[in-house]
Order: C-alpha cells, then sequence, then structure tokens
C-alpha cells in the first residue's frame, strides 16, 4: 500500500508526489518495487535489507541515497508469539523521503494520526526518523502493558493447576521480552549514532532527541524488569514442581514399606517349615492381626515422622 504525506500543521494525505512530501509504503506489491526502484531509483541493496525480518538498526550512505533502518513492535496472530518486532526502513535523498514496511503497522497509522491532532509538523528527514523512534518507544510501552497482563494471567493460571501449557505460555512471553530487548537496544545504539552526525548536530530539536532518550530508557528499563519478574516467576514454579515431584516419591515410598510389612509376614508364615501356627485354628487371624498393628504403627510413626 502507497500513501503520500505532506507537511500542514500535521500530516495531511495528498494522492501523488510533491518534492519534499513523506512516502509511506507498507507491503510493497510489485508495481510498488518497480516504483521504488526504477521510477525514484533508491539502491537495490537498502530494499533487500529492509525486506530481511532479522535485520538490525543501523545507519548506512549509498550514493546520496541515506537509509536509516530501526525495529518496531507489532502484535501477531500467531498464538505461540504474540508480539514481536519487525524493521522500518527510512530512505530520503534530497526531497524524497521513503518509509518502507513489508508488515502492516498500527504504529505508522497512529503516527499520522497523532500528527493531525499535536498539529505536529516535520521540518525534515532526520526529524521524521527521531519522531518515528520516539512513538516506536511508546508503542513498546503499550505492548509491554498488553505483556504483564499475559503473565499476570499465567501466574492465576498457574496457581490453580501446574500443567504444561501454562509453563509454555510463560516461555512465549519471554520470548517476546527478548525480541523487544534486542530491538531496543538495537534502537538505542541508531540513535547514538544519529545524534554524533556532524552535519546535522545543529539541526536537531534537543528537547525532541531528550524525550526520544528518556522513552527509549523507560522502554529498555520496562522490559528488563518484566524480563527479571518472568525468570523468578518461572523459576519459583520450577521449585515448586520439583518440590511436589520430592513429596509424591515421599509419599509413594512411604506405602510401599507400609505394604512391604504384612507381605514379610504372610510370606514367613507361609515357608514350609514348622512355626507353631500351622495346627493352630485361629493361626490366620494371629497372621492378619500382627500384620495389621504393624501396619498402624508403621502409619503412626510416618506420621509423626510427617512422611506422609
Amino acid at each position: 500500500m502507497r500513501a503520500f504525506y505532506k507537511n500542514n500543521n500535521g500530516l495531511i494525505a495528498i494522492t501523488e508526489w510533491i518534492p519534499n512530501c513523506w512516502i509511506n509504503i507498507e507491503c510493497p506489491t510489485e508495481a510498488e518495487k518497480k516504483y521504488l526502484l526504477e521510477d525514484l531509483q533508491i539502491p537495490e541493496a537498502f530494499y533487500n535489507d529492509i525486506e530481511d525480518i532479522d535485520e538490525r538498526p543501523r545507519i548506512e550512505i549509498e550514493n546520496g541515497w541515506t537509509l536509516i533502518i530501526m525495529r518496531i513492535p507489532v502484535k501477531s496472530n500467531d498464538v505461540k508469539l504474540p508480539f514481536h518486532t519487525i524493521p522500518v526502513g527510512v530512505v530520503f535523498k534530497g526531497d524524497v523521503c521513503i518509509t518502507i514496511s513489508f508488515h502492516k503497522t498500527e504504529m505508522l497509522t497512529d503516527f499520522v494520526t497523532y500528527t493531525k491532532r499535536k498539529n505536529i509538523n516535520i521540518k525534515d528527514n532526520f526529524d521524521l526518523v527521531l519522531k518515528l523512534l520516539l512513538s516506536s518507544s511508546v508503542w513498546f510501552l503499550k505492548y509491554l502493558k498488553q505483556v504483564n497482563q499475559k503473565i499476570k494471567l499465567a501466574e492465576d493460571n498457574l496457581e490453580k493447576s501446574i500443567k504444561n501449557e501454562e509453563l509454555q505460555a510463560l516461555l512465549q512471553i519471554e520470548k517476546c521480552l527478548v525480541f523487544f530487548m534486542t530491538s531496543l537496544k538495537g534502537n538505542d545504539i541508531l540513535l547514538h549514532r544519529i545524534k554524533n552526525i556532524k552535519s546535522q548536530k545543529e539541526h536537531f530539536d534537543l528537547d525532541l532527541l531528550e524525550d526520544v532518550e528518556i522513552e527509549l530508557r523507560q522502554a529498555q528499563e520496562t522490559t528488563n524488569i518484566y524480563s527479571d519478574i518472568l525468570t523468578g516467576t518461572m523459576d519459583a514454579y520450577a521449585s515448586v514442581i520439583s518440590n511436589n515431584m520430592n513429596t509424591i516419591m515421599k509419599q509413594m515410598t512411604s506405602i510401599s514399606i507400609i505394604l512391604m510389612i504384612p507381605t514379610l509376614i504372610a510370606s514367613l508364615y507361609g515357608m514350609n517349615v514348622p512355626n507353631d501356627l500351622e495346627d493352630n485354628r485361629y493361626g490366620i487371624w494371629i497372621v492378619i492381626s500382627v500384620s495389621v498393628l504393624l501396619s498402624a504403627f508403621g502409619v503412626f510413626l510416618f506420621k509423626r515422622k510427617r512422611w506422609f
């Protein structure tokens, strides 16, 4: 999908390209790929890099074109991985500025709406990049709140019943946090590289830079906190499972010992040797009584030792 936006107290959609407008392309078709590579003549290597789902945040310059890749969070329909991150590329040269994403995202649509609501103008291409970084950090925090709700739900389910499904849910959440943590670190490194561009230092909005740094730091710290909580929770439940297993094994061993007592007595009574009870009409009842009494004593002893 291809869209054009111009500055007018916010980003306003227009029908065709004009100089210094913003071109946003999501999930490019073959026709849009041809438009990018042949009409706008962006380097094909840039296009291929953005298409790579595992591409790291970075900045690169080739033939006068500048490529900036950042990672943004997206919600997935995959139950096993509810949240992950994708690369978004900003490519610009002169009066041409393009953002390319190979996945549909909520963030870019929300970004346009936010600029209209707040009457925000984009001064230049690097200003757009910084505002997109700020927006991505805000969306990381939004999704982290949803991740926290999923952690609480999984904990509630684990309190009721410790099953593989609940533990797998925690593992899936942990995987999401790893993606978030890695992407936020990459975006943070990208921000520091942009700040160190000598030709742009005088043009940066210092307040905007500070806002981006604060939001990025907050998103990183929140991700680390949730990751630590999740790790502690999983370790605690692993200990609970191990303790439950030990308790069950101890109970099974105690039961085996109790059952061994009447078996031993019956085996001794049944041996083919004289034992003074073979001619006693009450012999069988004596053996049963002794077995019951010794077994009862064993149960009493184990109860006292809290082995049951």
